[in-house]
């Protein structure tokens, strides 16, 4: 081997690992779901692996059966936070939301729909952890605001919500329709 191609390789781990399928060298590679292992004879050799190996299960919750096959159920960490699964996943696909608490302290601060009248406003997160406030009649309602919500009409237009919106400055209460200007002085 000459120099050149001696230090092809220096940017490797100390612990070259081997591909299983074809016999040449892994190389770490960064992708939507984090880094991962791949076959550096890619795309002749598709094989690839986790870097770290990462259990979704959290916890056991000891005394507690899964209502479609009576398996214990386990707090798991999934996309979209933390949820409630069967310990028989995948033969049992059951879920459930990690705490009726969260929701009821939720509904005590919403506030109702301006535009369809008949959903509430409540707090929602995104996958990417925004939180953002939504009619709970999605789909038949969409509407959506980032600030949080209060329960009051605007002054000038008289629509039936403002919003709490931090700015450099202070603390403001503005209304969200389009169009109206309305806000309050700094609190």
């Amino acid at each position: 081997m000459t120099k050149s191609s001696q230090g092809l390789h220096t940017d490797q781990p100390p612990q070259h690992e081997i591909c299983p399928e074809c016999g040449s060298l892994l190389h770490i590679r960064n992708g939507k779901q984090g880094a991962f292992l791949g076959c550096s004879n890619y795309p002749e050799c598709t094989y690839l692996r986790p870097l770290h190996e990462k259990s979704e299960i959290k916890k056991v919750l000891t005394g507690t059966s899964c209502p479609l096959c009576e398996e214990e159920l386990v707090l798991k960490q999934g996309r979209y936070g933390l949820f409630i699964g069967c310990s028989a996943y995948p033969d049992c696909l059951h879920t459930a939301q990690l705490s009726e608490k969260t929701e009821k302290k939720e509904k005590q601060s919403e506030v109702p729909c301006p535009l369809c009248k008949k959903g509430l406003l409540i707090k929602r997160q995104s996958r990417y952890g925004k939180t953002f406030y939504a009619c709970d009649n999605y789909p038949s309602c969409k509407y959506v605001v980032n600030d949080k919500p209060v329960n009051e009409f605007c002054p000038d237009c008289h629509w039936p919500i403002l919003v709490e919106r931090k700015t450099a400055s202070a603390l403001r209460i503005i209304c969200p329709k389009k169009g109206c200007g309305y806000r309050s002085k700094p609190i």
